[in-house]
């Protein structure tokens, strides 16, 4: 009989809260911890859904995938960056090679699979869909049975801003209840080896919610009607999960598994107004108002450096014969590197007091670099916070988001919970990377691994071997995922979410 896999996903979703604060709460996520191996999953750097949920299925790094955030560099001049779509990935993902193989898979909600891509099964693409008037289903003619089931899809949320918590909070569980039975009828009505299924309620409610759950908050509301507004959504959500196990059955093996976990926001830092304080970066006319930084004119012949912003940062460096105009000798690159890092590392937080932070340079931290990487990724304050891109105005340090409220930040592991009719119960691991998901699955399912996987299954005597590979597409169809209306919108929407 063939061995069977479902992949429950969370989207930021900690280890402190499904392995210890909200446990006693979650009957079905105890089972399974319980019956299996878990334990805390180190996510990519930086840990944010794009590029993690790929490096999970494909066992790769963000390096080696070749983008380094949800927009990314198409190339060394100034254009604006690119919205990461499925069309970017280059490398085999876990549904392209079980596709290969001659399973049946079902996959749901996982992030960059828009446009969806043919498998040998059912995909229903995520919240990068820029509506759902656009195609995101594989097949097509999937989709009008999916608006059917679920009266209508729910790609994500919107108007994520909104001081309207209730409205929000309503929007959310509405989401998670459709996905999950959209899934459920899928299971029934296909046949399935693999399923994925990935839910974002749990990101949406912990950036809009994180202050009336953590004591430590510098928001918090103790007295607030929200205050058990997570807690309680773990709990809905724990049953909805249960109804996946019990369809798929007690021989089927199940992850739960994360693609990073959250944490709470103390503050901004604005990446572009300290760059230009520093005098790395020049503009040809300063705001009075903070501006988002694409929407101004760059002095490029005198500029050295430049940001973005999200729930971390990014440097970008003008290097003479890389960039149009750059102002960097070649030569010069690591002095200049060294010499940023030192300075960002130094930034202290609104009190004078030092943050913590956190600089990488991506060479160091991937494989290899595809695509075109930033020069410096910078963590502040341990992502404790975040980077603001805007410029105009005074100060460096917000306690505020440029995009509207938001009370939480990415942090840099996610969970892994394995039951498994091949693995003892009660195990705890200390090691596990995200990378290791994709080649547990394929070891599950008595499959070879790519032999350029990174990743290493949790399950011993695993076969290092290459399997055959299958095509895939190039970076220069990218551009063709998304129409111009669309960009701007799917713009709108990820700055709204705070990746931006």
């Amino acid at each position: 009989m063939t061995p069977k896999v479902l992949i429950i996903g969370l989207d930021c979703a900690p280890p402190e809260l499904l392995f210890d604060q909200f446990l006693d709460d979650l009957p079905n996520i105890r089972a399974l911890l319980d019956g299996g191996l878990h334990g805390p999953l180190h996510s990519t750097i930086p840990p944010i859904t794009v590029p993690a949920w790929m490096s999970m299925v494909t066992g790769k790094d963000p390096g080696t995938l070749g983008f380094y955030g949800l927009r990314n560099r198409p190339d060394h001049s100034y254009r604006p960056m690119e919205i990461a779509n499925s069309r970017l990935l280059q490398d085999n993902t876990l549904w392209d090679i079980l596709s290969s193989a001659g399973k049946n898979v079902l996959v749901v909600g996982v992030p960059q699979t828009y446009p969806p891509k043919p498998v040998n099964g059912c995909l229903i693409s995520s919240f990068l869909t820029p509506d759902n008037h656009s195609t995101y289903t594989h097949p097509p003619d999937l989709q009008p049975e999916i608006e059917r089931i679920a009266n209508g899809y729910i790609l994500d949320v919107r108007n994520f801003r909104t001081q309207d918590r209730e409205s929000l909070l309503h929007q959310i569980y509405e989401m998670t209840e459709k996905r999950f039975r959209v899934t459920r009828h899928l299971m029934q009505t296909r046949p399935w080896d693999f399923c994925m299924h990935v839910e974002m309620g749990t990101d949406r409610i912990h950036h809009a919610f994180w202050r009336y759950l953590d004591e430590t908050h510098r928001g918090h509301e103790p007295n607030s009607k929200f205050r058990h507004a997570i807690r309680d959504y773990y709990r809905y959500l724990d049953q909805e999960i249960g109804t996946l196990i019990d369809l798929a059955g007690k021989d089927t093996h199940i992850l739960l598994v994360s693609d990073h976990g959250a944490k709470r926001i103390d503050g901004g830092i604005r990446i572009n107004q300290w760059l230009m304080q520093e005098g790395y970066l020049k503009l040809k006319h300063t705001p009075e108002t903070p501006a988002p930084l694409e929407n101004l004119e760059i002095d490029w012949p005198n500029t050295t450096a430049w940001g973005a912003g999200g729930y971390y940062a990014r440097i970008f460096l003008n290097i003479s014969g890389r960039e149009p105009q750059g102002r960097i000798a070649p030569e010069s690159y690591n002095t200049v590197l060294a010499e940023l890092s030192t300075k960002l590392s130094a930034i202290p937080d609104s009190e004078g007091r030092p943050l913590e932070t956190k600089v990488y340079n991506p060479r160091e931290i991937y494989r290899t670099c595809n695509g075109v990487p930033p020069d410096l990724i910078v963590h502040f304050g341990d992502l404790l916070w975040r980077s603001v891109g805007t410029v105009g105005g005074s100060g460096i340090h917000t306690t505020g988001n440029d995009t509207g409220p938001d009370d939480a930040n990415h942090s840099q592991h996610g969970v892994f919970i394995l039951r498994s009719p091949q693995m003892p119960s009660g195990q705890t691991r200390t090691d596990l990377d995200i990378r290791d998901v994709a080649p547990t699955v394929l070891t599950l399912m008595g499959l070879p691994l790519p032999a350029d996987m990174q990743g290493r299954s949790v399950i011993h005597g695993a076969d290092p071997t290459q399997p055959a590979q299958i095509d895939s597409t190039t970076n220069a169809e990218s551009d063709a995922a998304y129409t111009d209306e669309e960009k701007t919108e799917m713009e709108d929407r990820l700055r709204s979410l705070g990746y931006l």
